[in-house]
C-alpha cells in the first residue's frame, strides 16, 4: 500500500488490543482471559502475528461469544442508537442498552445473565450463530421463573457425588474457604450442577475446621460420602485441595435437598 494508492487501511482497532493483551500478560499471577464479540475472531489473527514478533510473551485465552443483530442482520450498534443516527430495533429492551435499567437488582441481573450463558452452554452450536435481539428477548421471556424467589449459589459437582445428592443420601459438602464462600449461612440455597442435571439444596449448618481430619471426625464420615470409607474419602479429598487449599481452612455444608433434579 502506498499513500497514494486509495487504500485505507484502520490499524488503530488492532494496536489497541494488542497493546492491550500484551499489558495483560505481563501479570504472572493472574490469568486474564479476554472476551470478545465472534467478528473479532478474524481479527485476532493478525494480533496473534504481531505477538509472535514480540519475545517473551502468547497471547492470553480468549472467548468468542455470540453477536448482536438487529432485525435487519446488522450488527447492533449502542452507540448509533445512543447518539439517534438509528433507532433501536424491535425487541431491544432498554436493558440491553444500558444495563443500569435493568428492573431488578444487580443479584437479579446477574442470575439472569447465568442463566442465558447456561441456556446457551446446553448446545455448542449456539456459540456459532448471531442473535437479533428480538431474538434475545424473546429467549429471555421464557426464563423460567424461581420457584422459591430465593438466589442460589451454583456448585459444579462430580457424578459420584452429585447423585448422593440429588438421591439425599450426601447431607454434608466438603469445600475450603475461599473468600466467596466466607459468607455462607444457613438458609442460604445451593443448586448443584452436574453436565445437564442440576439439584436445588437449601444450607442447614455451616461448621468450619482446620482440616479434613478434624472435619469427618466430627461430622462422620457416611455423612459426606455413604458408599466410601472414610479413608479413602480423605484421599480423594486431598486429591481435589491440596495442602495450600486446606490451609485456608475447610467448610462442612449440611444441606437438604429442596427441588428434585432437573435434566
Amino acid at each position: 500500500m502506498t499513500a497514494d494508492g486509495g487504500c485505507y487501511l484502520d490499524l488503530a482497532t488492532l494496536y489497541r488490543n494488542l497493546v492491550k493483551e500484551r499489558m495483560a500478560m505481563r501479570d504472572p499471577v493472574t490469568l486474564p482471559v479476554m472476551v470478545k464479540g465472534g467478528d473479532w475472531a478474524y481479527g485476532c489473527q493478525l494480533v496473534d502475528e504481531a505477538f509472535a514478533l514480540l519475545p517473551g510473551l502468547a497471547p492470553p485465552p480468549r472467548i468468542f461469544t455470540p453477536m448482536v443483530l438487529t432485525d435487519t442482520g446488522a450488527k447492533l450498534s449502542k452507540s448509533l442508537i445512543r447518539d439517534g443516527k438509528i433507532p433501536p430495533p424491535p425487541g431491544a429492551r432498554d436493558w440491553m442498552l444500558d444495563i443500569t435499567t435493568w428492573p431488578g437488582d444487580t443479584d437479579s441481573f446477574v442470575d439472569a445473565m447465568v442463566w442465558l450463558v447456561g441456556k446457551m452452554l446446553t448446545d455448542p452450536k449456539h456459540f456459532y450463530r448471531s442473535y437479533t435481539t428480538q431474538e434475545l428477548d424473546r429467549i429471555m421471556t421464557a426464563r423460567p421463573a424461581s420457584s422459591t424467589g430465593v438466589r442460589a449459589r451454583e456448585m459444579n459437582l462430580y457424578r459420584r457425588y452429585f447423585d448422593l445428592v440429588a438421591t439425599g443420601r450426601k447431607t454434608i459438602e466438603v469445600r475450603v474457604q475461599y473468600p466467596n464462600l466466607r459468607n455462607l449461612a444457613a438458609g442460604d440455597r445451593i443448586r448443584f450442577v452436574c453436565g445437564r442435571d442440576d439439584a436445588l439444596t437449601r444450607v442447614k449448618r455451616v461448621a468450619r475446621y482446620t482440616s479434613f481430619e478434624e472435619m469427618l471426625d466430627s461430622e462422620g464420615a457416611a455423612n459426606v460420602n455413604p458408599d466410601s470409607p472414610r479413608e479413602q474419602q480423605l484421599a480423594n479429598i486431598r486429591r481435589i485441595y491440596g495442602p495450600e487449599k486446606e490451609a485456608l481452612g475447610v467448610l462442612a455444608i449440611e444441606i437438604e435437598l429442596i427441588e428434585p433434579v432437573t435434566a
